[in-house]
């Protein structure tokens, strides 16, 4: 896959899914943004995703 499709993708799912996502906005108001940022990143689909196509950039 081509850097800008990666790229597109990436933006595609974070539009989709992250913008409007309710735990992520309960984690950040109860826990504050470093504990928000660490769901998306070690527990949701999502971010799995995110994290997996981030990968393929290197």
């Amino acid at each position: 896959m081509e850097r800008k499709q990666v790229v597109d993708k990436v933006d595609e799912l974070i539009d989709t899914y992250c913008s409007d996502c309710l735990l992520k906005a309960y984690f950040r108001k109860e826990y504050g943004k470093a504990k928000a940022h660490s769901f998306c990143i070690q527990q949701c689909t999502v971010g799995e995703q995110i994290k997996h196509l981030g990968d393929q950039l290197k």
